[in-house]
């Protein structure tokens, strides 16, 4: 049974933040401490999983970005640093921790329009998106409607400049940042007939050098499919600020 906190990112303590970096450093390459560190020292809020001994068995960074696109304010929740320990990948801690997140942003911007900016380095993070929204963006059944791509392209060109590629959605570092270890790159057997894995092997082919898709969904209680208000409903978080 894992614990979930969401956290003011000053208050995550030292000791914590080391943790985390052990842990990271599992399932992904080419990671450097000082730049993990300054990574998260950039975010919010830091979503955490513990176990019953209080041993940190998940993680999520996650900045709150404000932004001023097509002459509208917007909202946008992008996820950074993100793992969990491969023992706890059935269970649905990280996904409440999300959903928790998502609920009081509406709650605290109700006239602001939100947005879940999430890059994906593989197709587990990606799997995230129909587990919790009616519609996102890309998507293997249907074209990115205009509006949500030209968001999309402003917010990866914001955030990331030249290393997002409108053209393919795709944030390519050559080999500069982390990448998931060989091992977290395997496709488990069966799981290649899944639409979702094979749309995003598809477009970002080049997962395994860390390049990551960029994607987006709408945060509103009206584009919560059951499975994600489940998984909210099912989650008791506590919240350190």
């Amino acid at each position: 049974m894992l614990k979930t906190s969401i956290i003011r990112q000053p208050l995550v303590k030292q000791t914590d933040r080391s943790a985390m970096y052990e842990l990271h450093s599992r399932y992904f390459c080419n990671i450097h401490k000082d730049i993990f560190l300054r990574d998260m020292s950039e975010k919010d809020w830091i979503i955490v999983l513990a176990d019953e001994e209080n041993h940190i068995r998940g993680f999520s960074t996650i900045k709150i970005m404000h932004t001023h696109f097509n002459d509208q304010q917007q909202l946008f929740l992008f996820s950074g640093d993100t793992i969990v320990h491969r023992d706890f990948w059935r269970t649905g801690a990280l996904a409440g921790g999300f959903g928790h997140m998502i609920l009081r942003l509406n709650r605290e911007h109700p006239d602001i329009p939100a947005y879940w900016f999430l890059i994906s380095k593989g197709y587990r993070t990606y799997r995230f998106l129909p587990v919790f929204f009616k519609e996102f963006y890309p998507v293997h059944h249907t074209a990115t409607p205009p509006y949500y791509q030209s968001l999309l392209n402003q917010i990866g060109q914001f955030k990331f400049k030249d290393h997002y590629d409108p053209a393919s959605g795709v944030i390519k570092f050559f080999g500069s940042k982390d990448h998931l270890s060989p091992e977290m790159c395997e496709i488990p057997a069966g799981r290649e007939r899944d639409a979702h894995v094979q749309f995003f092997l598809q477009k970002n082919p080049g997962y395994i050098y860390g390049d990551e898709l960029a994607c987006i969904a709408a945060i509103s209680p009206n584009n919560l499919n059951k499975a994600g208000h489940r998984t909210i409903d099912n989650t008791a978080v506590t919240w350190h600020e």
